[in-house]
């Protein structure tokens, strides 16, 4: 199986992509995009529409999948991540692609076998799991990587449930 991870943001959304076979995961590739605020909304959504584009056609995924939105005290911050996550959703649909979603607390228990971990935490097992020779360079990167690996193995039943 392999599964395209995103975490997703308009500022920075990252992405990282892991192949499972046989109970073995290893990671294909993984990143970050960024966007500038002073570009117009609509040219920020379509970076990340175009890249996930060219991710989905490039690695030929089962699934592309985010990480739940987490509603903070910022509404705005909130939108804005929304709106990013419409345009990864969309972008996989267009390339027929399922698209899954798991709670950011669903993902750091299977990661780092705890729900509340931090951030680095994460990059450390992201690290570990996928016998990465260096932490992930960003935390975006990091989630996406990690939102993929729970995905990649979670139980079949699971991930009809998340989809």
């Amino acid at each position: 199986m392999k599964v395209i991870g995103i975490d997703p943001g308009t500022a920075s959304c990252g992405y990282g992509i892991v192949h499972e076979r046989d109970g073995r995961l290893r990671a294909i590739d993984h990143g970050w995009w960024k966007t500038s605020a002073a570009e117009r909304p609509e040219l920020r959504l379509k970076t990340i529409f175009d890249a996930v584009v060219e991710l989905v056609a490039l690695h030929q995924p089962d699934a592309v999948v985010l990480e739940e939105s987490f509603v903070g005290a910022d509404a705005r911050t909130a939108l804005s991540v929304g709106q990013a996550r419409g345009a990864v959703m969309v972008a996989a649909a267009n390339a027929g692609v399922d698209c899954a979603e798991y709670s950011p607390a669903r993902v750091k228990q299977v990661v780092c076998g705890y729900g509340r971990a931090e951030k680095q935490q994460v990059q450390k097992m992201v690290k570990v799991i996928l016998g990465l020779q260096v932490e992930p360079a960003t935390s975006h990167a990091a989630d996406a990587l990690a939102v993929a690996i729970c995905h990649a193995l979670a139980p079949p039943l699971l991930r009809i449930a998340a989809g």
